[in-house]
């Protein structure tokens, strides 16, 4: 188990003032939980839950959560999904169209064999701010870039309605070894496809312990965003995250 306590004494060092936490389970009560947790720590600025988008009681959960102020975004682990078509799903559509009334954006977690639905699932929502998580895990292979991947990606990055979160890359590695050498060609087509201003910083902590620690990630990004302008460097880790989860 990794808390609260474990978060705040491993970022504070590091510089990090703010943090979103995000879903690992498709449940209410760990929604409950993490809201509970960002009630008591400053350290938790917004949180990504889950709802049960794709059900008929769906509003009376958005009505519950009406009033939590630190509830954001909502997340579904679609890239577990054995369905191939899940977004086409008319009434996991008809859940999402309702998150922009209580201006709630969602956070796209899928593969990236899956981007080619989740074009159709996010041109279905023009007025939807969309989260893409972790470039949409694409197989990092030194021997081969993904180019599927970044034909797709390219495609999903010209909705403006979308951000993308620059995260969790280390576990897409399948050498046994993983290097800044094989994330640079992944980081440069997002940089050309969404821009510094659509791209974020993510740590995908404590799941990244699988291959990295935070403070290697944070400083290997911070190699690859050495070639930014300052601006596009504060967009990457402060000013994308605050407008797409309307933070203040």
């Amino acid at each position: 188990d990794y808390g609260v306590a474990e978060l705040e004494r491993l970022v504070r060092p590091l510089g990090i003032s703010k943090t979103v936490v995000v879903q690992a389970r498709q449940t209410l009560e760990e929604t409950r939980w993490l809201l509970h947790l960002s009630r008591q720590s400053e350290i938790i600025a917004a949180v990504v839950g889950w709802l049960p988008l794709g059900k008929i009681d769906v509003e009376a959960s958005l009505e519950e959560f009406s009033g939590e102020g630190l509830l954001k975004s909502i997340r579904h682990v679609v890239q577990d999904e054995p369905d191939p078509n899940f977004l086409d799903a008319p009434e996991f559509n008809d859940g999402v169209s309702l998150l922009a009334r209580h201006d709630l954006a969602y956070d796209i977690l899928i593969y990236g064999r899956q981007l080619p639905m989740t074009i159709r699932f996010v041109d279905r929502h023009p007025e939807q701010r969309f989260v893409l998580n972790h470039l949409a895990k694409p197989v990092i292979d030194l021997q081969r870039f993904d180019a599927d991947w970044g034909r797709d990606f390219r495609e999903l990055a010209r909705r403006e309605n979308v951000v993308c979160k620059f995260s969790a890359l280390t576990t897409e590695v399948i050498s046994p070894e993983w290097s800044i050498n094989a994330l640079k060609p992944y980081w440069d087509v997002a940089v050309e496809a969404f821009g510094p201003e659509r791209l974020m910083f993510g740590s995908d902590w404590p799941v990244s312990l699988l291959r990295t620690d935070y403070e290697r990630w944070l400083k290997t990004v911070k190699m690859l965003a050495s070639e930014l302008s300052p601006s596009e460097q504060d967009s990457l880790f402060v000013e994308t995250a605050k407008r797409a989860y309307r933070l203040t």
